[in-house]
């Protein structure tokens, strides 16, 4: 999955009558990705390393689980197992897969985690690139045996998780950054916080009021991988926010352009004009797996499937009629609802 991007926007606040609240802001590492968590303590009393520690336990223990990039998580062990037999699978990871099977039944199964064997085909994986497509015979060969509700069993009484073929793999970038966000998110919460920011690879969750005091304003940017312009802007407080796009991760080969964005019913990168798609839902892991799939079905079906089903969502098109790198967007009515918030 690309490195998705985001931009702060921070607003600024003058308070003649009161001291500014103390704004903590840490930095590392996370799934693969750069971690950023903002606090903002009212108090002035928070102690930084205390919540340092926090979050770097709890990064360890959603890496032990969800990382398709450590060998001994719990999703590469059941990955690497060459058993059709049902494997026992932790609460968190049973719930990680009802939550995608959730989405793929109503996203006309374009959110698929079994895409894993494409997506290295395609050399999108961690088995590194390729600068040419791969053969038809060995697109339809893999495809044969990926689509998670064929090749994946959960019996959730049982908490055991089986698979059809050896070479099923699950591929979880496409929700567990979000799902790592959010527990991250709540470690800081129990520890009393009201006020944060979790961010890891441009996905993030916000609650409360940021350093302004009113909100936190995310700007969404424009996708185009030659600039860093805002395209949007909005204020963000007790939700997830997630945006997908096909303009940082892919390969040309004869003038066509390949992204590393799969339609799981053609094991092929997705051609439409959709460039980018932006998800605001309850959680990081909803906007996470949401913004992968409405990208994947494009604005023509995604629109329908978002307002359906209530998503705050906004589509950046490509301008098909412009030589340039001109864009257009396309929202749900609950999105637009939001947009409208940061004239406030």
């Amino acid at each position: 999955m690309m490195r998705r991007v985001f931009i702060l926007v921070f607003a600024l606040l003058c308070t003649a009558c009161q001291p500014a609240p103390q704004t903590l802001t840490i930095e590392g590492e996370a799934m693969g990705s750069n971690l950023r968590v903002v606090v903002v303590d009212p108090s002035g009393e928070a102690d930084k390393r205390t919540i340092e520690l926090a979050i770097e336990e709890t990064v360890v223990q959603v890496n032990s689980r969800f990382s398709n990039w450590h060998a001994d998580s719990e999703v590469s062990l059941f990955n690497q197992a060459t058993t059709n037999e049902p494997i026992k699978i932790s609460k968190e990871f049973q719930a990680v897969i009802e939550q995608a099977n959730a989405i793929h039944l109503t996203s006309d199964g374009l959110l698929d985690i079994t895409l894993g064997p494409l997506v290295e085909l395609w050399g999108f994986g961690s088995k590194g690139g390729r600068n040419d497509p791969p053969s038809d015979e060995a697109i339809a060969e893999t495809l044969q045996k990926v689509g998670q509700m064929k090749v994946l069993t959960l019996d959730p009484e049982a908490g055991t998780l089986a698979k059809a073929y050896p070479e099923t793999a699950i591929y979880l970038a496409a929700i567990a950054k979000g799902t790592g966000i959010d527990a991250i998110a709540q470690t800081v919460r129990n520890m009393g916080f009201d006020n944060l920011m979790v961010e890891v690879g441009g996905d993030l969750v916000a609650y409360g009021d940021g350093p302004s005091g009113d909100g936190w304003r995310i700007g969404i940017e424009r996708p185009d991988s030659l600039t860093r312009a805002l395209e949007e802007i909005v204020k963000l407080s007790g939700l997830g926010m997630a945006t997908s796009g096909d303009y940082r991760n892919y390969f040309e080969e004869d003038g066509v352009r390949y992204s590393h964005i799969l339609d799981a019913s053609t094991g092929r990168p997705i051609t439409h004009a959709t460039a980018s798609v932006t998800v605001l839902a309850e959680t990081a892991a909803e906007a996470d797996a949401w913004a992968t799939a409405l990208l994947a079905l494009g604005s023509e079906r995604g629109l329908f499937i978002a307002e359906e089903q209530g998503l705050a969502a906004l589509f950046i098109n490509r301008r098909q009629d412009s030589a340039g790198a001109e864009f257009e967007h396309l929202a749900t009515s609950t999105f637009e609802g939001l947009l409208a918030r940061k004239k406030d």
